[in-house]
């Protein structure tokens, strides 16, 4: 396996668009993307593309990263469609990656594009549940009561073995909407303080609703190619892939209370790349509901059991702080357009590490960055779908 690089990113704006189809959202990104690379497009020899509802919300089945890339004039490319819920965009990337660290193709594009706003909010929530296996979904299982009353994630547990309150949560949104507030391409661009986020009308207990993130729509898209070749193709630093790691979820007991598989990934990952913990400069992580990103601190070892609002307090998880997480804004503040959130986290690290993101740019000079992104739910409450991004530069 040869080393791959993303050499050229680019960005749609999440948000509510109404009058942008799949194929506009994405064709501003790719087009971005291939004009950050500064590559001739035509050296693209295939093209991943990540997409989660688009069939139940536009009615486009089947073809659709190939209707949206010859909108871009991109053709006659092997195009593979990539539907995985909220985990279709990392999966995109992470063929595009196979393919070029196999050498089956030289350069690569990874795409991510939702539509979810389509004039229904409850048609999009529908839709949104039918990333849940089909009896959880039949029973109006939606993901913020998952989050909220589930053994694996056991807020109510913590909150009483730990002593977490509610506001320690809002402390991770009010965070994350100051750098959300940074960043352009943010749904939601104005910093909370938490007694709004508390007074937010209550979803499922103890999660408010500015603690969960929203639907949106939106574009994310990197163009890969073999690192060695990068020099020749593109003027951009390039930001090397060094892992790309996707599983399933397993089947959870009431006995088995912790998120095991992103753990077991983490441990992985770490030992693939021969680092720990303590290297990650930068992370975005998949708040879908803010809590969960205390919880993904400890799984990714940045703190011990039930340390996490102390990170959050002492701004070691803020912009600015010793280990940044989600600078972008993350899904609360960036929004979760669903298939492209996973390739979003992934074109905000790049800017991170490259010192391009301005107003947030976490450290000065960072050189490890981790994405951690899932989605989907199984009967058995675990999430489908895990994938962690670890990119270096």
């Amino acid at each position: 396996m040869r080393e791959a690089a993303v050499v050229g990113v680019g960005m749609h704006p999440f948000g509510r668009h109404p009058d942008r189809s799949l194929k506009d959202l994405g064709r501003e990104a790719v087009w971005r993307a291939i004009d950050d690379a500064g590559i001739d497009p035509r050296r693209i020899g295939c093209a991943y593309v990540g997409n989660s509802l688009g069939g139940l919300l536009t009615g486009q089945e089947g073809i659709r990263g190939q209707v949206v890339l010859h909108d871009c004039g991109l053709d006659d490319i092997p195009v593979i469609n990539v539907e995985n819920a909220c985990a279709s965009g990392s999966t995109a990337l992470r063929g595009a990656w196979l393919e070029v660290a196999s050498g089956a193709c030289d350069v690569a594009l990874a795409l991510g594009v939702e539509k979810m706003f389509v004039g229904d909010t409850a048609r999009s929530l529908a839709a949104l549940a039918a990333d849940s296996e089909i009896e959880l979904a039949a029973m109006g299982m939606q993901f913020s009561a998952v989050y909220a009353i589930h053994p694996k994630y056991n807020l109510r547990g913590r909150m009483d073995e730990y002593g977490w309150t509610a506001r320690d949560f809002a402390d991770v949104v009010v965070k994350n909407s100051r750098h959300g507030a940074l960043n352009p391409y943010a749904q939601h661009r104005r910093a909370l303080d938490a007694d709004e986020v508390l007074a937010s009308p209550m979803v499922t207990d103890p999660l408010t609703r500015l603690m969960c993130s929203s639907i949106g729509d939106g574009a994310a898209a990197a163009i890969v190619c073999a690192r060695d070749d990068a020099a020749s193709l593109s003027e951009r630093v390039p930001i090397t892939i060094a892992a790309a790691h996707l599983r399933s979820g397993h089947f959870v007991t009431s006995g088995d209370p912790h998120l095991t598989t992103l753990r077991d990934m983490v441990a992985a990952l770490y030992d693939e790349a021969g680092i720990g913990p303590e290297d990650i400069d930068v992370a975005e992580v998949h708040d879908a509901m803010a809590p969960v990103e205390l919880l993904v601190y400890e799984q990714l070892g940045l703190c011990g059991p039930g340390e996490g609002p102390r990170l959050v307090r002492e701004g070691h998880t803020a912009i600015g702080g010793a280990q940044p997480v989600n600078p972008s804004g993350g899904l609360t503040s960036r929004g979760h357009p669903v298939g492209a959130t996973g390739l979003g986290q992934v074109v905000e690290l790049v800017w991170q590490l490259r010192g391009e993101a301005g107003a947030r740019q976490a450290k000065e000079r960072p050189l490890t960055a981790l994405a951690h992104n899932q989605g989907g739910l199984l009967a058995s409450m675990d999430s489908a779908a895990y994938a962690l991004t670890l990119l270096t530069r």
